[in-house]
């Protein structure tokens, strides 16, 4: 199943992706007289340990949201906590000559940096370097304390397409990459969730184009530390709570790997559209 945040006249809605539209799931729940929760924490509650309690969605009468009606919100509105992956990739980690890790490289972005498909992103002005990458999101669906690999992935509700936007100048600034990270809107997260139980998370290509042009394209399976790893390791010093989100690293082809005299740097007016196999695309114009 597919699910979004959205704005409809100003009012944020959590809805399903359909062949036939948008399932505006606050008004249909409400058409049909149904005690079905309609908010994203309450169903998070509801599906900490079974995805198939989103299937009786599907058994009401339907309420349509337009798309062309909409504003996408990030597909996880408002997270208590976002992680990320940095170095996850050889190739990457090969471009812009560091060290191989030898545990996850780990490093957090905040609500503020979240933004939804086809929203802007508006460049801080103490910053010319910016830069895109192309990752995974793992949203958390139920507690996780100190998960073995083995069972982490049972710990998923879902998986996202995300862009770890970054401004290299800023990030660069000290051994502390936060303010490069962290900036407002540098966490674009859609257009929607694809539940755990259609994907296989190991094994999904992904790409990166800017104005059209491809920049990134690899595959999850190229990943040093997998989604399962991940989580098993962070949950060893972080307890996971449900709608938690995980950026899982970008592969090669960002601008900071290039040589130094062909860097081009984002700018102004530049379109950055991130599509990952079975999870969608999601699109960003920068201002």
């Amino acid at each position: 199943m597919r699910l979004l945040h959205f704005y409809e006249n100003r009012k944020l809605y959590l809805g399903i992706w359909t062949q036939k539209g948008i399932i505006n799931i606050a008004k249909t729940v409400a058409a049909n007289n149904s005690e079905l929760p309609t908010t994203w924490n309450d169903i998070l509650m509801q599906t900490e340990n079974n995805l198939l309690f989103l299937d009786q969605y599907l058994n009401l009468s339907p309420v349509f949201s337009q798309i062309e009606n909409i504003t996408f919100a990030p597909s996880v509105p408002n997270p208590e906590k976002i992680l990320c992956i940095g170095l996850n990739y050889d190739s990457h980690i090969k471009e812009v000559k560091l060290e191989h890790p030898k545990e996850p490289t780990i490093f957090s972005k905040y609500n503020t940096c979240l933004t939804g498909h086809n929203s802007s992103i508006h460049l801080p002005p103490n910053a010319i370097k910016f830069d895109y990458e192309a990752e995974l999101v793992i949203i958390i669906g139920k507690k996780a304390h100190n998960v073995s690999q083995a069972e982490a992935l049972s710990y998923v509700f879902g998986y996202s397409v995300g862009n770890d936007f970054s401004a290299r100048d800023l990030q660069m600034l000290n051994g502390q990459w936060l303010l490069g990270k962290a900036c407002d809107e540098f966490a674009p997260l859609g257009p929607y969730i694809v539940t755990a139980n259609e994907v296989n998370p190991n094994h999904l290509d992904i790409k990166c184009e800017v104005n059209g042009i491809m920049r990134q394209h690899s595959n999850t399976q190229n990943m040093i530390f997998n989604c399962a790893a991940i989580i098993s390791y962070l949950s060893t010093y972080i307890t996971l709570k449900p709608g938690d989100i995980i950026f899982t690293g970008t592969p090669e082809g960002v601008i900071l790997g290039e040589p130094e005299e062909k860097q081009q740097w984002l700018k102004s007016g530049d379109q950055v559209t991130i599509t990952i196999e079975k999870l969608g695309t999601l699109s960003n114009t920068l201002c």
